[in-house]
């Protein structure tokens, strides 16, 4: 198990220099870590065994878990509320070709490559960002995170930095703002995607499965078996001596859904968790843009009480892209240093207009 998950490890590992924000890492370091490790999962048969097995009399039983698994097994909707006393297993009865609808599976061949692209998705904005970023930060930060107090020279470069580049900086804001809502948009089109790739039975799966577990055991309808049914059956035509078509009706066991129904089941939780927790992070965005009282509340919570009043010097000069590079700067140093900075910043500018 450490072998499997010993490289998902450079994923969680806390980045000297902070480029994005919480949400944002929920998105990147969280869902890609979850996506990737169910994904390795899904693959590791010493866990679950072969994905598929077949019971076919007179046929080589190898031979009929390769055919089912690449053609696909099949469940009777119409039979799912069997009892299994009656019928055996749910879905699992015999049929007619002409009166009973019959429902094929086949997405358990693509699970596994499924969750890997959707992982490959989720990281794609913090890509975009980190290459449109360039290494800013680092470059402003240096390594301010491990000082105490400011090297002069090094507290110079960075005043002369934000004097310099005033009101020009907010195009690497509004970068980074795309990609917030990027985020958004990529977790709404995965769950539309899931519920497609599961023939729209994704997008009420987890409720489902909620109001499922508060019903009384004789009375639930197995919304996973529905979904992800555990028992499937299989047909196989071939020539008989005479050359006519015989048909062979099988009964296939599918471990791997075994873990599907809690993956996805979980996946929903966290897709529906986290486009909520995107959506109230583009309002707070929306607030911080309109709203400069909110940008000033933020720089105040980085400092002490006796600089806020310099703050209110800052904020009436920075932008948003300004307030923007300021305040990431503001989490990568520590707060002795932030309030030099402050207070030298704002001398600067009260001089500049002083002239």
């Amino acid at each position: 198990m450490f072998d499997i998950f010993g490289s998902l490890k450079a994923l969680l590992k806390i980045d000297n220099v902070c480029i994005d924000n919480f949400v944002f890492r929920l998105h990147y370091r969280i869902t890609v870590s979850i996506l990737l490790g169910f994904s390795i999962i899904v693959t590791s048969r010493q866990y679950l065994g072969d994905p598929i097995d077949c019971i076919f009399e007179d046929l080589p039983q190898i031979v009929m878990d390769t055919y089912c698994w690449i053609h696909s097994t099949f469940t009777l909707p119409n039979r799912k509320n069997g009892k299994i006393s009656e019928d055996v297993y749910p879905g699992v009865s015999a049929y007619d070709d002409d009166t009973d609808t019959v429902k094929y599976h086949s997405y358990y061949q693509w699970v596994c490559f499924v969750l890997f692209f959707q992982a490959m998705f989720f990281y794609t904005p913090r890509y975009l960002w980190k290459l449109w970023e360039a290494g800013r930060m680092s470059s402003l930060v240096l390594d301010l995170e491990y000082t105490v107090a400011l090297d002069p020279e090094h507290k110079e470069s960075l005043i002369n930095y934000f004097i310099k580049n005033l009101h020009m900086q907010n195009f690497y804001a509004i970068r980074f703002f795309f990609c917030e809502i990027l985020n958004l948009c990529n977790v709404l089109l995965q769950i539309y995607f899931i519920d497609y790739f599961l023939e729209g039975e994704f997008s009420m799966y987890g409720y489902n499965v909620l109001v499922m577990t508060e019903m009384k055991t004789e009375d639930r309808t197995d919304i996973m078996s529905r979904v992800f049914p555990i028992i499937t059956k299989c047909t196989f035509h071939k020539y008989g001596p005479t050359g006519t078509i015989q048909k062979f009706d099988g009964m296939c066991l599918l471990p791997q859904n075994i873990l599907n129904e809690k993956v996805f089941v979980f996946l929903w939780f966290w897709f529906w968790f986290i486009a909520i927790i995107s959506v109230l992070n583009i309002l707070y965005r929306i607030l911080i843009i309109t709203i400069p009282f909110f940008r000033l509340v933020l720089l105040r919570s980085r400092i002490d009480y006796f600089s806020h009043d310099k703050l209110k010097t800052l904020t009436r000069k920075f932008w948003i892209g300004d307030w923007f590079v300021f305040y990431q700067l503001s989490k990568n140093i520590s707060p002795v240093n932030f309030k030099d900075l402050v207070s030298e910043l704002s001398k600067k500018f009260e001089e500049k207009d002083s002239v």
